[in-house]
């Protein structure tokens, strides 16, 4: 009997994993992009993912709606995941080979421990492996990782921006020597990932950092909290996702440690993450690459072509606009992008993903382009290229008013030079673990 219930059990696994594969579009005239989707929607962190998959679907259907990519069009599905590597893992091997004839264009898999897992897989199947704003730092250097692009923000590059506005607040950046700095952050790879630059950090700056770990999915944190009170930090920096904030703001009030010397990283800056936590929350600060609101002319587009014809792909119309959308909005643009440079040296066909590949190494946005897409404002300029991967490095930040969020600063730079030797250095060790000779970037073009 517990064997039959194990057969069972597998065979209802492999059939709900199967009835999550649903194609969004159909491959008709073979001239499609196809875009595989490990996308979570179920969960502690479904939040996060309605939204940002949200925002990706929509700007596709908008792209649609408009012509396509000069004649073709995008098609896509979605595989479940829920967080969850194992599952991340089995719908990349399900949806890589494309759709129907259409070839896979890029994974954008939203999850730190997934694309860990499916990293090398994504090498040696030469398809685009899209990690904005988290992943693999060292992935950075394209040399060595010529497939794996942490598009405008890695993790060091957060930290670092991060501390250099703490800086400006404390009225320099050397004034936070002797500061006392709290990193609460998530336990998961994608927490752990700036663990040791921060460590660098401080003895770089000066100030003194303490480490804590919230077990995932991060419900209960009062032992957390209690060491918060008792360190009594200048600032503390918040790197959460999903649960783990609210439950973090509510807590930090409980223990009487002010919201407003909190600043929440770009996996806790959205509607999500401070709605729960009602007035708790008000006066809370977080970074972002990319604004609330509706009022860009992309935004605009997008509201007229797809969400006003009810065709977006969001459940709760509330969310159009958020930061979790817009940022699915700004993935959005970048995958596109990236598929127009290609075609202009591949041609206007569907490209496969080596081509695609060469399109991201060579995005390059400057302001006259931010008009031409509409996103001015909502993304930053950027330029890619076989060294450098990640491409921007800035962010700005917001303060929740108990309604809306509301920027507080300009663009704040990391310190990228300073970055980019340990990140090399990080790159170098992996290639000679992996054998791997890297690119001579030179040469490229």
């Amino acid at each position: 009997m517990p064997l039959k219930k194990s057969l069972l059990s597998v065979s209802l696994s492999l059939a709900l994993l199967a009835a999550a594969t649903v194609p969004a579009a159909h491959a008709q005239t073979g001239n499609e992009q196809y875009f595989p989707l490990q996308s979570y929607r179920v969960g502690p962190y479904a939040a996060s993912g309605t939204g940002f998959y949200g925002g990706f679907i929509d700007y596709l259907k908008y792209i649609n709606a408009n012509g396509g990519a000069n004649g073709v069009k995008f098609t896509w599905s979605e595989c479940e995941t829920e967080y969850v590597v194992e599952k991340g893992v089995e719908c990349y091997e399900r949806l890589k080979k494309g759709l129907n004839g259409a070839p896979a264009t890029a994974t954008n898999p939203l999850s730190v421990g997934i694309a860990y897992a499916t990293l090398d897989r994504s090498t040696a199947d030469k398809l685009p492996l899209i990690t904005i704003n988290h992943g693999r730092t060292d992935s950075t250097d394209g040399s060595v990782f010529p497939y794996v692009f942490p598009l405008q923000l890695n993790p060091f590059s957060e930290v670092s921006a991060i501390l250099n506005w703490i800086g400006e607040k404390e009225g320099g950046k050397a004034q936070l020597k002797g500061k006392k700095i709290v990193v609460l952050y998530h336990g998961s790879p994608y927490g752990k990932e700036t663990h040791n630059i921060v460590e660098t950090l401080s003895k770089e700056l000066g100030f003194e950092v303490t480490q804590i770990e919230v077990p995932h999915p991060g419900n209960e944190q009062q032992s957390q909290w209690l060491n918060v009170r008792r360190i009594k930090p200048d600032w503390v920096i918040l790197r959460g996702f999903g649960v783990m904030n609210p439950v973090a703001i509510r807590a930090a009030q409980r223990v009487g440690y002010p919201v407003d010397r909190i600043v929440g990283n770009i996996w806790a800056n959205s509607e999500e993450d401070v709605i729960p936590a009602g007035d708790a929350a008000k006066g809370f600060i977080s970074i972002t690459t990319h604004p609330s609101g509706d009022s860009f002319p992309v935004l605009q587009g997008i509201r007229r072509d797809v969400f006003d014809k009810g065709q977006s792909d969001l459940a709760d119309a509330k969310q159009f606009g958020t930061v979790n959308y817009n940022l699915g909005v700004v993935n959005g643009i970048l995958n596109v992008e990236a598929v127009l440079v290609a075609q202009k040296k591949f041609g206007h066909k569907p490209l496969t993903g080596e081509q695609v590949r060469w399109g991201f190494e060579n995005i390059h946005i400057d302001a006259a382009r931010l008009k031409e897409l509409g996103a001015e404002g909502l993304v930053q300029q950027l330029k890619l290229s076989c060294a450098d991967h990640e491409g921007g490095g800035a962010i700005r930040f917001q303060q929740w008013d108990g309604q809306k969020w509301n920027l507080i600063s300009d663009w704040v730079q990391a310190d990228r030079a300073f970055l980019r030797p340990i990140i090399e250095a990080s790159a170098r060790k992996y290639a000679q673990e992996k054998g791997i000779t890297p690119r001579d970037c030179s040469k490229e073009g």
